[in-house]
């Protein structure tokens, strides 16, 4: 099918640079980019003039819950929330059920994907103490890395073991992406907090300490065998100064990730939104969130990404502690990325660098995350000038609840192409599948 889409007089934003354009978009690709661009036969046209076009967002850190969770969420839900609010790329974590410790388990949710993503996919392998063996199978090409939680998590996905991790950071061509929160720090103080029962507790319980020594911890071992380390969600201002900023990020052997509801929340917030954000790594003060996004415009933290953790109502609505970590984010975080653009926080071109660019760079990705001719046509078309208010009707979640209910963003996202096809329109979502298994440089 040589399906062709015209995009007309957009203001594209990509590497650094903001202007007005027409886009090319042929076989699945972007074909040209330029002014005045005519077309001769069929072509759909897309009237942009007033809109903004952007690369998808990249995200690296979704939890989706397929396999064996799927009364939170699945594949397709997510997917779909996720294509709703301009996020093209997915990379899953695997602490599903079973967990993603073998090639054969992670085979499988690339399949389940094939037959239900609506967005670009791909997963990471588990590590635990014990299936060294697989990871040294694994083609570093076909998956976006390697998972290891060095803070508690579910199941035996916790590792714990000195020689188990020194083996796989020395051994693993693999990235490896951490979740960093020292567990023995978290179990004392689990212990002598074991009467709290309010959320504004967890960012004592889940303390600052217990992220920076686990941080410290893996930059030391990454540095000793000079591992290809991403540490994810950073959340404390002491971690931020942990990274390099002067180093062009292709070239960065140690990066960091900064996610959304860490740019957004403090710890202030637990007295209005409660469990809605209790989460891991803990929300923590103004102090850190500040620290977070100055190390974000700085080049200290390379990425911008969800962490998206859903969980039902009910479950959420426990009596604290007995209320699950996560908060479902996929659907809304460019809107509320535009947000703090609109706020003056950062500039549009910024955005896309660290939601876009970065993550392209940072894992390897093959001709995404860029408007370039020849890459793969992964665009988003915001409009600046129509508001979205967030409520039941329009969460895409299985879970259907949002922390920002009730709230108005300043933008909308009106078209999602994915590979070549508009995926979504208004809102509305293309029935018509057109998702691709993402491709990573050896």
């Amino acid at each position: 099918m040589n399906h062709k889409i015209l995009i007309k007089n957009a203001t594209l934003v990509n590497e650094g640079k903001s202007f007005i354009s027409d886009i090319l978009i042929q076989n699945q690709r972007i074909e040209k980019i330029a002014q005045n661009i005519q077309v001769d036969g069929n072509c759909e046209e897309i009237n942009a003039e007033g809109l903004i076009a952007m690369p998808g967002v990249i995200d690296d850190q979704v939890h989706f819950r397929e396999p064996g969770l799927t009364h939170k969420a699945d594949i397709a839900s997510e997917s779909a929330a996720a294509i709703l609010g301009g996020t093209t790329s997915f990379m899953e974590m695997p602490n599903t059920n079973p967990a993603a410790f073998t090639i054969d388990l992670l085979e499988q949710k690339y399949q389940r994907a094939a037959d239900s993503s609506f967005a670009n996919y791909s997963f990471f392998m588990g590590a635990s103490n014990d299936n060294i063996d697989e990871i040294r199978k694994v083609d570093a090409s076909k998956i976006c890395g390697l998972k290891i939680f060095m803070g508690s998590s579910t199941g035996n996905l916790l590792v714990d073991n000195e020689q188990t991790l020194d083996t796989i950071f020395k051994e693993t061509p693999l990235l490896i992406a951490t979740h960093c929160e020292e567990e023995a720090i978290i179990r004392a103080n689990k212990e002598l907090y074991k009467d709290a029962n309010t959320p504004s507790m967890h960012p004592v319980i889940r303390n600052r300490e217990a992220c920076i020594a686990s941080s410290e911890k893996a930059i030391t071992i990454a540095k000793k065998y000079n591992t290809r380390l991403h540490i994810l969600h950073i959340s404390t201002a002491e971690e931020v100064l942990l990274f390099e900023h002067n180093v062009p990020l292709e070239k960065k052997r140690i990066t960091a990730e900064a996610c959304v509801h860490h740019l957004w929340f403090q710890d202030t917030d637990y007295a209005t939104l409660g469990n809605q954000i209790i989460c891991n790594p803990a929300i923590k003060k103004s102090s850190d969130r500040e620290a977070v996004w100055k190390g974000l415009l700085e080049n200290y933290i390379d990425i911008i990404a969800t962490d998206h953790a859903p969980h039902t109502w009910e479950e959420k609505s426990q009596v604290y502690p007995a209320c699950p970590s996560g908060v479902p984010l996929v659907q809304h975080s460019l809107l509320m990325m535009l947000e703090k653009v609109n706020l003056g926080v950062f500039s549009l071109e910024k955005m896309v660098e660290k939601m876009c660019h970065a993550p392209a760079v940072c894992f390897k990705l093959e001709e995404r995350g860029f408007l370039r001719e020849g890459y793969m046509a992964d665009i988003v078309l915001v409009n600046p000038s129509q508001s979205t208010l967030v409520n039941k009707d329009n969460i895409a979640y299985k879970c259907n609840w949002s922390p920002f209910e009730g709230k108005t963003f300043s933008h909308t996202v009106d078209y999602t192409i994915l590979n070549g096809q508009i995926a979504q329109k208004y809102g509305v979502l293309n029935p018509n599948r057109n998702a691709q298994r993402l491709v990573f440089k050896a």
